[in-house]
Formats: structure tokens, sequence, C-alpha cells
């Protein structure tokens, strides 16, 4: 039997952020030139990333439920698996975060292949 992951600090604050719905630390989670890839739609940089807070996340009151983490063959890649509800999307489905150090340098949602 396989052990989870441990949760990657970036991940942790990413989710606690939302959750507690402050934009600065969301924001902040993020390296200078992230990627935010949300189905094809992409947010480049921190003000990519600040827009699609306002839009998709924060703004739509989102909360995050971390209900599985998986290992990748990229020590800095987890894919995590989040329920999410609020007053936009609501369901189930995995995230493809890349770390830099204790940042996000790519988020993809959409389903692994």
């Amino acid at each position: 039997m396989s052990e989870s992951p441990p949760v990657p600090v970036a991940l942790r604050t990413f989710i606690d952020a939302t959750n507690s719905g402050d934009s600065d630390a969301f924001v902040a989670v993020f390296t200078e030139d992230a990627v935010l890839d949300d189905w094809g739609r992409v947010f480049q940089g921190q003000d990519g990333v600040a827009a699609w807070n306002r839009t998709d996340n924060i703004g739509v009151r989102s909360h995050f439920e971390l209900v599985g983490l998986e290992r990748t063959d990229d020590p800095h890649r987890v894919v995590a698996t989040l329920k999410v509800t609020g007053d936009g999307y609501n369901g189930t489905g995995p995230m493809t975060f890349e770390f830099r150090g204790d940042r996000i340098a790519r988020l993809v949602i959409a389903p692994t292949a």
C-alpha cells in the first residue's frame, strides 16, 4: 500500500488562502512568472493569477477540500484531487501543481492523462 506524499507548503497555502478569502496570500503563493491553465484558459504571471482568482476562485467564494494527493515522476510536481464548492464551479477533480521552491510555478486544472 502506497502512502500519500506530504502536502507541499505551497499547496497548503493555496487551499488555506482560498478558504479564508485571502487574495493577497493566494496570489503571493505563485511565482512572478507563474502559469495557470484552467481547461485551456491560460493566465500568465501574478496579474493573471489575480484575474483568475477574482472571476473563478475567491471572487466566487470557492472552498477547497483536499481529497487526494499523488506523486508524479517529477519530484516538483503533484496531482491534487480537490473538492470545490462555492458560487462558481462545484465538483471534484484533479489539479496538477508544479512547484519552484515554496511557490507554485504552474497549475493545470484539467483531467490527467
